[in-house]
This record gives C-alpha cells, structure tokens and sequence, in this order.
C-alpha cells in the first residue's frame, strides 16, 4: 500500500529505519568524540589550554560585554528574520501571481537577490547609499542587506511549499465558495508551513550566522565583541570556542523553537 506524502513526512518510521537510525546516531556521535578529543589534545600540545589564556573569562566584565554582544546579534538577526519572512511571502505571492506585470517583477527580484553576495549588499548600504543621502544607522546597515537576501531563498522555500500541497486540496476550498486569498491563506499556506519548517529553520540559521558581517560596519554583535577581547588579552582560540559555542546554543534553540510547528495537527 502506497504511503502519502504526510504519511512519509510525518509518519512513525519502520522499525527497521528505527534501527538504522539508532546505529547512525551511535556512530556519528563517537566520531564527533574523536573529533572533539584530537582537537582538544591539539590545542593543549600548542598551549592553547594555559590558565593565562583563560583568565578573564572569570571576570563579570568579559561576560557583560560577550552578553552585550550577542543581545546584538539576536536584535539584528530577529528583524533580519522578520524581513525575510515578510518579503519572502510577499516575492512568493507576486512570483504565482498569473498576471505578467506583477509575476516577472517578482521574479527579477528573487534572481537578483539570489545571486549578489550578503556582503555586496551590505558594501552598498555602507559606501554606496551615503553618497545618495540615505544615511543608515550600522544596525541597519547589516540587519537590511541580510534580510533582503535571505528574503529571496525563503520566497523559492515558501514555493516550494506551496506546490507541494496536493491540488485536491485546493479544489476542495474552491468547491466550498472560499475565495482565492482564503483559500490560499486558510489552506494552502498552513500546510505548505509544515512541509517547509526544516528549510526555514535552516534560513534562520543562516540568518544569525551572516550578522557576522558586523565587523563591516563596526555593529557591535557578538564576533565584533569577540575581536575586541583578543585584541585586549591575545587569546584568540579561547575566545573562539567560547563564541562557538554560544552561536551553538543560539541554533539550538533555533531548532528547538521550530520543532512545535513541524508537529502535525491532530
């Protein structure tokens, strides 16, 4: 009996697909051990495990300023995310639209988006938009650009989506008297938001990962913190792997968060 697509996506695995997933977990953890343990012995062959790399981590100061850092990264990242979101709803909409006017337009801006680098982008909100008189504040010079050119590939992610709604569903809506916005809003939508919620969540990712880009415009996020505190104490792996693990903490709950709205509806 052939399964659907829900079925596949949402549906409890096999037992033997239970096992090899077990298997592969097992295996994939004891080799992120090794991975871990030759990288620890390396860092304490070359020194890097001394107390007096370590020492201002101690101090509340060195905390305060990583905790202002990322309080930054997390302000840019969550407008950048509500910019993408929104745009990318918006693109996705213009891009089925049936009229030409509105659909070519849409898809000119996608293509665009898609392919100039986060960091042109932001090169263009710092040199290029002051020479024009449009004067931004360096949070937005790297909370906008982030957000427009993630607002492209969630706009495709939303398509993709979409499409994958069976069109019996639709029909169905129709059938009803539902207009096309209810139809697509009460309908489509909700469910394509289950197909996609992996992709998403992989966007966001990217999102905070690219408010890296703040040392262009000197915004004080977390890598920016980061540089300061190796400039001041010339610690420069420690200081490094602590902010790894906060980006590490961060996508967790990232993906913690998400994990309520990939759960079907009963």
């Amino acid at each position: 009996m052939s399964r659907s697509l829900e079925d596949i996506l949402f549906g409890a695995p096999s037992p033997l697909a239970q096992t090899l997933t077990r298997a592969a977990s097992v295996f994939a953890a004891a080799l992120v051990l090794l991975l871990v343990a030759a990288v620890v012995f390396q860092f304490h062959a070359a020194g890097q495990l001394q107390a007096r790399f370590w020492h201002f981590f101690a101090l509340p100061t060195t905390w305060a300023f990583l905790a202002k850092g990322l309080l930054g990264t997390l302000a840019s990242a969550a407008m950048a995310a509500v910019i993408a979101l929104t745009l990318g709803l918006v693109l996705m909409l213009g891009r089925l639209a049936r009229t030409r006017l509105v659909r070519w337009p849409s898809i000119a801006v996608i293509e665009f988006l898609r392919g100039t680098p986060t960091l042109l982008l932001i090169y263009v909100c710092f040199l290029v938009l002051p020479q024009a008189g449009i004067k931004l504040s360096t949070y937005w010079m790297l909370t906008l650009p982030v957000g427009l050119s993630t607002a492209a590939v969630v706009a495709e992610v939303y398509r993709a989506g979409v499409l994958a709604v069976p069109r019996g569903q639709t029909n169905a809506a129709r059938s009803l008297g539902m207009t096309e916005a209810q139809v697509f809003f009460s309908v489509v939508f909700p469910q394509a938001l289950r197909y996609i919620v992996p992709a998403l969540v992989a966007q966001l990712v990217i999102v905070v990962k690219d408010t890296t880009f703040g040392y262009v415009v000197t915004y004080g996020e977390l890598m920016q913190n980061a540089k300061v505190l190796i400039a001041n104490y010339h610690s420069l792996v420690p200081v490094y792997l602590v902010v790894a693990a906060l980006y590490c903490l961060v996508n967790y709950a990232i993906s913690r968060a998400s994990k309520r709205l990939g759960r079907p509806i009963h």
